[in-house]
């Protein structure tokens, strides 16, 4: 991949998710466990579906998880039915439905950086769309870190 931008949004995605390389850190902690996984890997079901400020972690989860499915649909060249409201309605998970949630986001996280390492050039909608999918998951990172700390689950504060 020689475009820069392609590197450096490839590279802050996976800050994000897995957390920053060898201790250094663009913008998260500089320390393991900081990214998205690193965070939720740590939390119980039980946790996730307390709610906080009218939300819960199982759904700031699956909110991401969403928009990632539909950053990857436009990133596809399709057209999306959306429901953004549906994954705000998430309240309480079970501990299947919480390890279902993280791996489907997981998933969709991986499809993105598929595509991100298919592309060759950007284009307006394209960087727009990579970079919005950057934000839109490092805002969703530190809102559940701050719920985390509201909550106190251990090792997390």
């Amino acid at each position: 991949m020689d475009n820069p931008m392609l590197v450096a949004v490839r590279t802050l995605l996976k800050e994000t998710y897995d957390g920053p390389k060898e201790n250094a850190s663009w913008y998260t902690e500089a320390k393991p466990g900081s990214g998205l996984f690193g965070t939720l890997e740590k939390i119980s079901a039980e946790d996730a579906s307390i709610a906080i400020n009218g939300t819960t972690i199982a759904a700031q989860t699956d909110h991401t998880r969403y928009y990632l499915w539909v950053a990857n649909s436009y990133l596809n060249g399709e057209e999306p039915n959306k429901d953004w409201g549906a994954s705000w309605k998430i309240t309480n998970v079970d501990k299947i439905t919480w390890a279902q949630f993280t791996d489907e986001l997981q998933q969709e996280y991986t499809t993105l950086l598929k595509k991100i390492d298919s592309l060759d050039s950007l284009d307006e909608q394209t960087s727009n769309g990579l970079l919005g999918a950057l934000a839109h998951s490092a805002y969703h990172l530190g809102s559940i870190r701050q719920m985390i700390k509201s909550i106190k689950v251990p090792n997390q504060t």
